[in-house]
């Protein structure tokens, strides 16, 4: 494989320039519109780069000012992210689900001058907090469809207006584009990312050009792809695990990244492309995991038969392939039998049959969930990293997967653990420090490695071991440790736990609030001829009561220690949501407000004399609306002795 070690000393407008030179007229971007994929060769990609940029310059965009942009994933978020680098600003990004607020005081922090958004929705949202950010002087915008209204204040421009100034200055100065590009170094910061908030406010992680493109070819070192290969861009772009494949990973190896129409098409789109490697957080794959089991569910009686007897045989393969040795001669001829007649055909329709490697990462994901994919055919694994160290710093490799593990590090990437049993990494990905925060950078940097929070340790095979984080690991009340995450994965393996939240610490046993999986649950109801109108109905069903307790009932008998048994829990009556504060942006648990939230009920699972309480549910809706439901929360407590 051709060494490319050498790109590390581009910045990304730099490294495309570079593409530009060496594969012009290979396609680069593709985007989905209107039902039709339209291609963009690199040659393109750069133009519209160049024009971006210098619309910017011509608009008084200056070396260090910073743009945000809040968009869904189309082609002009790299536009103009990388025009803006070009020219020697800086990028970030905002969630599209932030609310007016969130986006307000993120504007401010940053010190964003210019904003783009894809749409009026967007653009909307800005406008709500216009008094209170002073210093953005433009709004850029994309799709003009509901803009008419600020079409006469100067204060918004369309991208397509933005791209005739940006011709206009290179007509005006045919060498400028090019000499601020060659101005940029491969240390600058070119783009500020957002922590995912789990303890707090975000906090805007500084990230150089070096950072993203050395951590692109570190990862192609141990999984090399193709310049055919194609991804595709379904991740929030301000999330790092979708900027480290659009600057980091497509700009180190050439792969061709694709749009989908939107965000609710993407996986329909998805099977279109048929990509050879994806990313996606553990959400995703439980979300694909339930729709596959959907499938058998509907299938015919033979194919429910086949399909229990060759998962059977995948999983003795499984366990074969993802530890690299040898299968044994029947073993294999039935794992391909069953490939054939069962999986192949299934993989196909979820549009991962050319899919080469998944990685998963964000957050933990479950033994159990590694080994049903890699049953499948779909070579699922672990990535562990984080957004201060451009989301990968380990990974696992072919042949070597252990599903209890996150891999080893990835080339280049030093790994200790620290005496308090911390996580600690250090490579050419770790970023310089916190926009604006000295002492957080202090804390996250200290002793020259980067600090992850988390506690792990590093087992007989090299393996890094992740626990949990260690503000959330818990003690009982005899001192005993345990991972409420470990617990919350294992009960998410069940189809019909959507989401889990483990409680304990100082307490004399475990108790758990869980959501239940409204699609797979709904189709068992139904199925059970159970009537319901709504989740908070579905989930208040005595029979689906019954059906939780025997997915707890199967995570107490495979428990290692009594201590780990779950003696208490009882169903939400509402899904946990983002919009609500109850997860991050990236689908993680936001413990400390969930457990504040619902303070209610957990006191009430802390107190067995209470079997149901009665709490008065609220739900906000778009238009500001607000519902008040009275509903009854029952508390089931399990059978096994603490």
């Amino acid at each position: 494989m051709e060494n490319k070690d050498h790109l590390v000393q581009f910045s990304i407008p730099q490294l495309l320039r570079w593409r530009v030179e060496t594969t012009g007229e290979k396609v680069a971007l593709r985007e989905k519109d209107f039902g039709c994929w339209n291609s963009y060769t690199w040659n393109q990609y750069f133009d519209r780069v160049r024009k971006a940029g210098l619309g910017l310059r011509k608009i008084g965009f200056q070396k260090e000012d910073k743009i945000a942009i809040i968009s869904d994933n189309i082609p002009e978020t790299l536009y103009m992210a990388i025009g803006a680098q070009a020219v020697g600003g800086v990028s970030s990004a905002i969630y599209q689900t932030s609310l007016p607020g969130e986006i307000g005081g993120i504007l401010n922090y940053l010190g964003i001058t210019v904003v783009f958004c894809n749409d009026q929705e967007q653009v909307d949202k800005v406008v709500e907090v216009r008094d209170t950010i002073p210093l953005v002087k433009r709004v850029i915008y994309e799709d003009p469809r509901g803009m008419r209204g600020y079409q006469d204040d100067p204060w918004f421009l369309h991208i397509e207006d933005l791209y005739t100034l940006g011709e206009t200055l290179h007509q005006e100065d045919p060498n400028l584009f090019t000499t601020l590009v060659d101005a940029g170094k491969p240390d600058d910061i070119c783009h500020l990312c957002l922590t995912s908030g789990t303890t707090g406010l975000p906090k805007g992680a500084m990230l150089t050009h070096r950072n993203y493109i050395n951590m692109g070819l570190q990862l192609t070192k141990v999984d090399p792809l193709e310049e055919t290969d194609e991804y595709v861009s379904f991740l929030p772009f301000a999330w790092i695990g979708e900027q480290m494949n659009s600057f980091g990973v497509a700009m180190a190896t050439g792969i061709a990244v694709n749009f989908p129409e939107s965000v609710e098409t993407s996986m329909d789109d998805f099977k279109e492309i048929g990509p050879h490697f994806m990313f996606g957080a553990p959400r995703i794959y439980e979300t694909i995991r339930s729709q596959i089991w959907l499938k058998i569910d509907e299938a015919y009686w033979l194919n429910r038969i086949l399909y229990t007897y060759f998962m059977k045989i995948g999983e003795e393969a499984a366990g074969y392939r993802m530890s690299g040795q040898i299968m044994p001669v029947k073993l294999r001829f039935l794992a391909w039998l069953g490939k054939q007649i069962i999986f192949r055909p299934l993989v196909n329709q979820i549009g991962l049959l050319r899919l080469r490697r998944a990685y998963t990462g964000g957050a933990a994901l479950g033994p159990e969930l590694f080994t049903f994919y890699q049953a499948i055919g779909v070579n699922l694994k672990q990535i562990y990293g984080q957004t201060e160290i451009v989301g990968i710093a380990y990974m696992h490799r072919d042949g070597d997967v252990r599903p209890d593990t996150v891999g080893k590090p990835l080339p280049g990437t030093e790994c200790r653990i620290s005496e308090s049993g911390e996580i600690l990494s250090r490579s050419a990905s770790v970023t310089p420090g916190y926009y604006k925060l000295p002492e957080k950078t202090a804390e996250l940097l200290e002793g020259g490695w980067l600090h992850s929070g988390d506690a792990g340790y590093i087992d007989a095979n090299g393996h890094l071991v992740v626990i949990d984080r260690i503000s959330d690991v818990m003690h009982n009340k005899d001192g005993l440790m345990f991972s409420p995450m470990f617990l919350e994965n294992r009960l998410k393996f069940s189809p019909y736990i959507k989401e889990a939240v483990i409680f304990g610490n100082q307490q004399a046993f475990v108790a758990a609030l869980i959501n239940v999986d409204p699609i797979v649950v709904g189709k068992w109801a139904e199925d059970k001829g159970i009537s319901f109108s709504t989740y908070m109905d579905l989930s208040a069903q005595p029979e689906v009561a019954e059906l939780i307790r025997g997915a707890v009932v199967k995570i107490n008998d495979n428990a290692e220690k009594d201590h780990f048994k779950i003696h208490r829990f009882a169903i939400l009556y509402k899904l946990l949501d983002m919009d609500d504060g109850e997860l991050t942006k990236t689908g993680k648990i936001r413990r400390q407000f969930v457990r504040e939230k619902y303070n209610d009920l957990y006191l009430a699972l802390y107190d067995e004399q209470v079997m149901e309480k009665r709490v008065a549910a609220h739900f906000q809706y778009q238009d500001g609306q607000t519902t008040k439901v009275d509903t009854t929360i029952r508390f089931h407590t399990m059978d096994e002795k603490r």
